[in-house]
């Protein structure tokens, strides 16, 4: 767990007196990885340690954790970590350092999910892999170097998804890159679900934005509301830069294909930016934000462009002056286009964004804030006020957002707090929450908490609870802006 101390992680690893350790290394775990390696190779240099995964797959020889390892291995290692550890064992471990992986044969691979627990299936989110790889080369992804595009046996899969729904399993995570890239085995995995499908089981896709054809459409039309989230990387809506960075979309096909899911299906989307690709400016961004905002996403995404190991993005450091945090996750902190200044507020502005718009407990109150203007302007205007009033973007609870909500639509935009008021009591108890929020008895008096049945019950949408705030929203009268 990489929630645990180091000290902790030691002494359970050192209860087993292993003679190998091996770990999968990536960005979000690859200083703690590196503090355990470091630690375990003082406490007991006789430990072989084994690394693998995507961090360590590229740049490997200049990276502390893989001086520290004994033994790397770079690329897909279902395989090849079982014979390095045979070869360890034996006695005859290999020549080289670092280990090349032949690419597996899917077919060849057993399968995981086995190996999840009871606590696992009650508790966690389980992930699934369909296929790897990706056919495109969008140049900040690791998934562009990841070709060709692999299934596994479909037969196999489904039977595997078989055991895990009889083992009460109800929330899949799918982590292909490209989920809708081979229709035939996309329908089949929706039909399975739509076939077996019980109350409370939510299903995750990655799905390429632009490719939506009406036979998946209408598959995807008859799941019930809330039984599917889509996870539509957009990236950005500027042509010349997305053809900079070898990112291939149809931006019309694109938008049709968000309208019909809003409009027409039960589907749950979530949608990505990135801010600080090459050549895009604050302006094309806003731009771009304002377009998906239009579009209807329930939830909006913003990151920062991270620098991963291996990906083509660097070859655009010069001519774009692209500066990168040395540290995970190595977003970048300055380019030609946005100043490190400029990147800070995008990057407050996402924190904020996550904690009013996308967690669903403003979905009334947060389109007061644009409904006369552009929403990235207004919302950054939120943003830059938030920060000045508070200087902080974590550790704000529900009732400081909903103070510092109503405290700047009623000072700042000079909204009519009765209007104001009223989206937010609706929000708040729209939640199912019981208790007041004092600052706003002025404006709408004592009023009694609805009853069980007369908010939306987010009891009958599948799904966890954010996304059954955003779909319980939908079943609600939505509050009128003023006027």
């Amino acid at each position: 767990d990489i929630n645990q101390r180091t000290i902790d992680i030691l002494d359970v690893l050192l209860s087993h007196e292993p003679r190998i350790i091996g770990l999968g290394v990536y960005i979000w775990n690859v200083t703690e990885s590196t503090e355990l390696i470091a630690a375990l190779k003082r406490l007991r240099p006789d430990i072989t340690i084994i690394l693998g995964g995507p961090e360590v797959s590229y740049e490997t020889a200049e990276q502390r954790i893989a001086q520290l390892a004994d033994f790397v291995i770079t690329g897909e290692a279902d395989l090849a970590f079982g014979e390095l550890c045979e070869k360890v064992l034996d006695g005859r471990g290999p020549l080289m350092r670092i280990v090349s992986a032949a690419l597996p044969e899917m077919d060849a691979l057993a399968l995981p999910y086995t190996l999840y627990d009871d606590n696992d299936i009650a508790h966690r989110v389980v992930y699934i892999e369909a296929s790897r790889g990706c056919p495109f080369k969008c140049e900040f992804c690791l998934s562009s170097l990841d070709v060709p595009v692999r299934n596994v046996p479909l037969d196999r899969l489904l039977d595997e998804m078989q055991r895990l729904l009889d083992r009460g399993l109800r929330q899949f995570k799918f982590v292909d890159r490209t989920f809708n890239l081979n229709l035939n085995i996309s329908r089949a995995i929706l039909q399975f679900f739509l076939d077996c499908y019980e109350p409370g089981l939510f299903l995750h896709f990655e799905m390429i934005p632009d490719r939506l054809p009406t036979a998946l459409r209408e598959l995807i039309s008859r799941f019930p509301n809330g039984a599917l989230q889509f996870e539509v990387g957009i990236q950005t809506f500027n042509n010349e830069v997305a053809a900079r960075i070898s990112r291939r979309q149809d931006l019309d096909r694109l938008a049709d294909n968000l309208t019909f899911l809003r409009e027409h299906t039960g589907v749950h989307v979530h949608a990505d930016l990135i801010a600080g690709l090459p050549g895009e400016n604050i302006e094309s961004f806003a731009n771009g934000f304002d377009r998906l905002v239009s579009l209807r996403p329930h939830e909006i995404q913003v990151g920062i462009l991270k620098r991963l190991r291996g990906t083509p993005i660097v070859r655009h450091d010069d001519q774009w002056q692209m500066v990168y945090s040395p540290n995970p996750p190595y977003e970048v902190l300055r380019t030609k286009c946005m100043d490190f200044a400029t990147l800070q507020r995008v990057r407050r502005f996402s924190r904020y964004w996550d904690l009013i718009a996308n967690s669903g407990n403003f979905t009334r109150t947060a389109p007061l804030l644009w409904h006369d203007g552009s929403p990235f302007q207004r919302f950054m205007q939120l943003s830059d006020w938030m920060y000045c009033r508070g200087g902080r973007t974590h550790s704000l609870a529900l009732q400081s957002l909903a103070q510092l909500l109503f405290d700047f639509l009623t000072s700042e935009l000079h909204m009519n707090p009765h209007v104001v008021a009223e989206a937010i009591w609706a929000d708040y108890v729209g939640g199912g929450r019981s208790d007041r929020l004092p600052f706003l008895r002025p404006f709408i008096g004592e009023r009694p908490i609805p009853r069980k049945g007369h908010v939306a019950d987010e009891s009958a949408i599948a799904g966890p609870a954010r996304q059954k705030r955003h779909q319980a929203s939908l079943q609600s009268e939505t509050v009128l802006p003023p006027n």
